[in-house]
């Protein structure tokens, strides 16, 4: 019964997974996984009254990650709450190229710029063991939440990961690491502003995470003249976007002149979401005017 009503409030509230978010909070609110809630005992009259104020809070749209305090991200469960960014499942797919790539190159040196809570580069510290992996972040509220998850993975095992405090749109960000780079990934605010989001996203994650200027490419456009500094001759770069940039910035890569092998990839609904390319091999500016071609991958 009281899942039954919890989903219905949800619904009516307009969360497009309400079974599933109710499910969720009751295996919270049990401390028991979400695959054996049918297994576990009624909730207690405590427990009850946790439970509907935890699915009253979630109707009022506040993040389903905020309530249970952690966020699954590939194979992490991620510290998350007011102050930063939760990470969504489409960034996974950066993820897990950036990953890839750096296996294919053998990736000794792994950048995540606007690192927030970590999900990106403490997967890579995960999944590429071998490798150093710096991630830089410039807010004062994020980076607690990302030394705090750097800390957890680094007791259960995983190798450690650095954190650096800097604005990554600085010209001389990482000036020590300058042509050392093997893999370069980010996920930066990038919705242009006068777009309308999620009030999860608008009430809850940050402003600085989420939008990137007029046109959503105030980040992006420094990130990418920095990435071909850091990169070295072959090194990869992959930079999530605004499904509503379609092809930009894709086109600002391949403008840039420094970048070969540019490449458009959509997210798991087929909308454009990030842009990758290599450092050109020869480590030398081409003309502007490359072409570029969309992987589906």
């Amino acid at each position: 019964m009281a899942l039954a009503r919890a989903s219905r409030a949800l619904a009516d509230a307009g969360i497009a997974s309400a079974r599933a978010e109710a499910e969720q909070l009751a295996a919270y609110v049990l401390g028991v996984p979400r695959g054996r809630l049918a297994l576990a005992d009624d909730l207690t009259a405590d427990q009850l009254d946790r439970f509907d104020e935890l699915v009253a809070r979630r109707a009022g749209r506040e993040p389903l990650q905020h309530l249970t305090g952690s966020a699954g991200f590939r194979h992490l469960e991620l510290a998350v709450g007011p102050g930063v960014f939760v990470p969504r499942p489409e960034t996974e797919l950066l993820a897990g190229w950036g990953i890839a790539q750096g296996r294919r190159l053998g990736a000794g040196l792994v950048v995540d710029l606007c690192s927030g809570s970590g999900a990106i580069a403490l997967s890579v510290a995960q999944e590429l063991p071998a490798a150093r992996v710096v991630a830089v972040e410039r807010s004062t509220a994020a980076l607690p939440w990302l030394r705090r998850n750097a800390a957890a993975r680094a007791a259960a095992g995983d190798r450690p990961i650095e954190v650096v405090a800097a604005d990554v749109t600085a010209a001389d960000l990482l000036a020590d690491l300058v042509g050392r780079v093997d893999v370069l990934l980010c996920n930066p605010p990038y919705v242009p502003s006068d777009v309308a989001v999620p009030p999860e996203v608008g009430r809850h994650d940050p402003a600085s995470a989420v939008f990137g200027g007029a046109d959503g490419l105030a980040v992006i456009r420094p990130v990418i003249a920095r990435a071909a500094a850091l990169l070295r001759p072959g090194g990869v770069l992959g930079v999530e976007h605004d499904d509503t940039h379609g092809t930009a910035v894709p086109d600002l890569l391949a403008a840039d002149g420094r970048f070969e092998a540019v490449a458009g990839h959509p997210d798991l609904t087929g909308r454009p979401r990030f842009a990758t390319a290599s450092r050109r091999a020869d480590g030398q500016h081409a003309a502007a005017g490359a072409t570029w071609q969309t992987d589906s991958s």
